[in-house]
């Protein structure tokens, strides 16, 4: 029995005249609801020995609370239908095992975001479009102890004093909370899902994110060693292309991945995942992303995985790059390839290094071969709108050389972009690279009449 023998015994406390709960989330019954909801799982704690629970199977513990449900809605004779009372297991049992009402939105494998505006507003993204949701928490409170949950579950911490927090899920999805005092209205979860099964470059060939004489020369590069670096706003799929890059790299190599919060999906088996730190509540102990590119380097990597480069340590990951560990590859955030590496250079200030701009530029067009442009468009889809390669220095300006491109040619009826993929024509100077590893792209590849229109 999972019942304090002290509390079985006594009649439950009265749950309260309440309006008959419907299926519909109009106002009135979705309130009724989620003061059902509550009372319900307030009792269930106070009913069960919490430390027996966790010993248990989940199927067993599933069957023990859907009875103890059962129990005290009959026993205060809950005006709920037999689908609300199947509903109000499922939801007590995320409360007390999961993240609460978030996990119904968590099983949907078509929302690619969640974002929590308050306890009282939930947003999600499906297919680029957002989409609010009746998804709500009872108040802030309820909302900070399912953010707290997240959080604690990978070792960070959130509070009045550091009021903002990166962490992952289980799964991997990135999460990211801010609340009161910086949060003015309330708590504020932003969740970035990752599929159970990450895409492939065939789904984003069937997306029309790039065409597969694209997916034929990211292939080639990744196996010849080639330096990438992916660029592209918020939303436009530079993870999700960084993980298809990855893909590509033999199982034989030693892969080393950096992250703020770990959550790329590499399937080689030889992997090691490093991940940042923030400071403690006394302000030490942090784990910077330039601590560990340099810890990295001492590990015998064959290639370092960057997540995404955003300060200082773009001075490291550039001397790696130029030091014998080729094929490495990182994510930028810039609107452009040009935008790209005028980023990396305020990077290489913030490192507090004093160098020429020329001596920098050499140093990043020595060290980046190529740079792809990920864009997320109007509609929502993402498309690699650029893959361009970095031929030198002339002066003192770094050359580059679109080899693909899409191109847009306007907008249908429905708001859909349309456009086109193409070749420039240009035959890139990494050709030879490619030989070298004994890869040999055909010629027609680079053919500027060969059109991919998209729908």
């Amino acid at each position: 029995m999972l019942l304090r023998e002290q509390i079985s015994s006594q009649s439950v406390q009265p749950l309260g005249e309440r309006t008959p709960v419907g299926s519909s989330h109009n106002g009135m019954a979705r309130s009724s609801y989620q003061k059902l909801k509550r009372e319900v799982h307030q009792l269930v704690l106070e009913r069960v020995e919490l430390e027996r629970l966790a010993r248990l199977s989940p199927d067993l513990v599933r069957q023990e609370l859907t009875a103890l449900i059962m129990r005290i809605l009959d026993e205060e004779r809950a005006p709920a239908n037999d689908p609300e009372r199947k509903q109000l297991v499922v939801d007590v049992y995320d409360e007390m095992f999961g993240f609460g009402p978030l996990e119904v939105l968590l099983r949907d494998p078509g929302i690619s975001d969640i974002l929590v505006n308050t306890f009282q507003q939930t947003y999600v993204e499906r297919k680029g479009r957002l989409e609010l949701t009746d998804v709500t928490f009872y108040d802030d409170a309820h909302l900070m102890k399912v953010i707290e949950k997240i959080v604690s579950r990978v070792g960070r911490r959130i509070d009045e004093s550091s009021p903002m927090v990166d962490a992952r899920l289980p799964d991997g999805s990135r999460v990211n909370a801010i609340i009161p005092p910086s949060a003015v209205d309330g708590p504020l979860v932003s969740i970035r899902r990752f599929a159970v099964n990450p895409l492939q470059v065939s789904d984003l060939i069937e997306l029309q994110t790039l065409t597969p004489p694209m997916a034929e020369l990211l292939d080639a590069l990744a196996r010849a060693k080639v330096n990438i670096l992916i660029s592209g706003g918020t939303g436009s799929g530079k993870t999700t292309l960084l993980n298809i890059l990855s893909g590509f790299i033999p199982a034989d190599e030693r892969i080393i991945t950096i992250e703020d919060a770990a959550e790329l999906q590499l399937r080689q088996p030889h992997v090691a995942r490093l991940e940042t730190r923030p400071p403690n509540i006394e302000g030490r102990g942090e784990i910077t992303q330039r601590t560990l590119v340099r810890n990295a380097l001492r590990m015998r990597p064959d290639r370092i995985i960057l997540g995404e480069v955003r300060g200082a340590e773009a001075l490291d990951m550039l001397a790696a790059m130029n030091t014998g560990h080729e094929g490495s590859l990182a994510t930028i955030h810039a609107n452009t390839p040009r935008d790209a590496l005028t980023r990396l250079e305020n990077m290489i200030n913030m490192a507090g290094m004093s160098l020429p701009p020329k001596t920098m530029r050499q140093q990043i067009a020595s060290a980046i071969h190529v740079v792809i442009q990920a864009t997320r468009l109007n509609d929502g889809r993402r498309k690699i709108v650029s893959i361009q390669e970095l031929t030198g220095m002339e002066g003192e300006v770094i050359n580059m050389q679109e080899i693909f491109a899409f191109k847009r040619t306007g907008v249908d009826p429905n708001g859909n972009v349309r456009g086109y993929f193409c070749a420039t024509g240009v035959r890139p100077k990494f050709v030879e690279r490619l030989q070298a590893f004994g890869i040999n792209l055909p010629d027609q590849l680079y053919d500027p009449a060969r059109r991919f229109d998209t729908k």
